[in-house]
């Protein structure tokens, strides 16, 4: 029975405090199911064990509780390995191998232990959809997943999807709202992850750097040379990145990736499927080169891209096990600006955040990438003393410059401090207003607010 291999994952985790980042939440208890594959190693979801400050595994029918660790880890594509302790836990759970992509109307059977139950639970379902879709863990990315009816619930996450004895995915997420709706992840990412660790560092999924959108109107097609009712999509913007390598361009028609015709809305068949072409492009490792044809200049070309990895839109995104970096000088709190400090505004975050700051988040590296800074720093929040009691603004506001200096980064405002010689430290948000405070009295003070806030160090880089 294919079930013995599929294991309960006990996690027991704690997440940062974003706006004060150098507190943690209590620590809490989650679950989910994970199973055995090749090299004594255990796969489950990267949302099951973030953060985890402990990982226990149960097998089937066996009370005893085995001690995991994360190994590798991929929160872009919600993907894990776990090392078990002792090798013991092994004995007698076979490697579950992993499978094609399922077609589209056959049916699957999710595996897991499900929030609730102790005992391990099979529903089957049929395979609805096969596209991109936004990977909730990371926020910011999609790759290709597979839509059934099968139920997936919460403790279900990091479980196998089989058919023929197979693994041919890994259930991972259901949408608020959505019924008899679950998704897994499908073999072609779980391939990536795993080839990807391999050489015992895990790079992730690396990027073309461009925007691909449909290429419909008969009038621009004709206008670009190209048969109006023919196939090919257009390269719509580039990122920095790209556009540096001068590789591609604006307005070259993508004709075909990997030798596989790239539609007019943007799509291939891939496996029997149509998918965005992106699904073609992540299947790349880092380094690899993709072999493309491009129409540009009225005539075909063939090109070929090196494919890398770029992590310029991380704060973007989610993050994840890594406690978030931060300043406190005479009370101000400075730390950088990210998805993750956004959303301590509340659930309308979108609509409470500053402009600038989802402006910088989102926009300017598309609209001004010469102006992007790297790691945009905010004041996250003022512990209040009489040193800083004439700033009229408490916190939340995206910082421009400090004593004259641009802050690019967390390390650019920390010199900026200790290097002023005038008697004032001015601060300029990018708000357009400015806030000043006295340098000896901020520093005569500063040891003392951090000893009224409990707050053990003014730095974590």
């Amino acid at each position: 029975d294919m079930g013995r291999s599929v294991v309960q994952v006990l996690v027991y985790s704690q997440t940062p405090v974003w706006d004060a980042p150098w507190r943690n939440n209590p620590v809490a208890a989650s679950s989910g199911s994970g199973f055995v594959i090749d090299g004594e190693r255990v796969m489950t979801n990267a949302h099951v064990v973030s953060w985890a400050r402990q990982i226990v595994l149960r097998r089937f029918q066996d009370p005893r509780p085995w001690l995991a660790q994360v190994e590798y880890i991929s929160h872009e594509c919600d993907l894990a390995v776990l090392r078990v302790a002792e090798p013991e836990f092994f004995e007698g759970l076979p490697p579950l191998a992993i499978g094609k992509l399922p077609k589209v109307r056959s049916t699957v059977v999710t595996c897991g232990y499900p929030s609730g139950g102790e005992q391990i639970s099979y529903t089957s379902g049929v395979v609805s959809r096969i596209e991109l879709q936004n990977y909730v863990h990371i926020g910011n990315k999609a790759f290709l997943s597979v839509q059934t009816d099968a139920a997936i619930n919460p403790g279900n996450s990091g479980g196998p999807v089989f058919q023929d004895d197979k693994v041919v995915g890994v259930a991972f997420m259901g949408i608020p709202g959505l019924e008899n709706t679950g998704f897994f992840i499908p073999p072609a990412v779980i391939n990536h992850f795993l080839v990807d660790i391999d050489d015992g560092k895990h790079d992730g999924f690396p990027k073309a750097g461009v925007r691909i959108v449909a290429l419909q109107n008969p009038a621009y097609r004709r206008y670009l040379g190209l048969d109006p009712n023919g196939g090919g999509a257009r390269i719509d913007s580039l990122t920095d990145y790209a556009e540096k390598a001068g590789l591609l361009r604006e307005d070259d028609v993508l004709l075909e990736v990997e030798g596989s015709p790239v539609g007019s809305d943007g799509t291939v068949l891939l496996d029997g499927n149509r998918v965005y072409c992106t699904a073609i492009l992540q299947r790349a490792q880092k380094e690899q080169e993709l072999k493309l044809k491009i129409w540009r200049n009225r005539k075909e070309q063939d090109i070929t891209v090196p494919m890398n990895i770029h992590r310029e839109d991380a704060n973007t995104g989610n993050l994840y096990d890594e406690p978030p970096r931060y300043f406190v000088y005479a009370g101000l709190v400075f730390t950088p600006l990210t998805l993750d400090y956004v959303k301590t505004f509340g659930r309308n975050w979108r609509n409470v955040a500053n402009l600038e700051m989802i402006y910088e988040l989102y926009y300017q590296r598309n609209e001004q990438p010469e102006k992007v800074r790297p790691e945009p720093v905010v004041l996250a929040a003022t512990m209040a003393h009489p040193v800083n009691a004439d700033l009229r603004l408490a916190n939340r506001a995206m910082v421009d410059e400090i004593n004259g200096r641009r802050i690019e980064k967390l390390e650019d405002a920390i010199a900026a401090f200790a290097e002023n010689k005038r008697e004032q430290h001015i601060i300029r948000f990018i708000s357009g207003s400015v806030e000043c405070i006295d340098k000896v009295s901020a520093e005569t003070a500063h040891e003392s607010i951090l000893n009224t806030y409990g707050i053990p160090t003014d730095r974590r880089l």
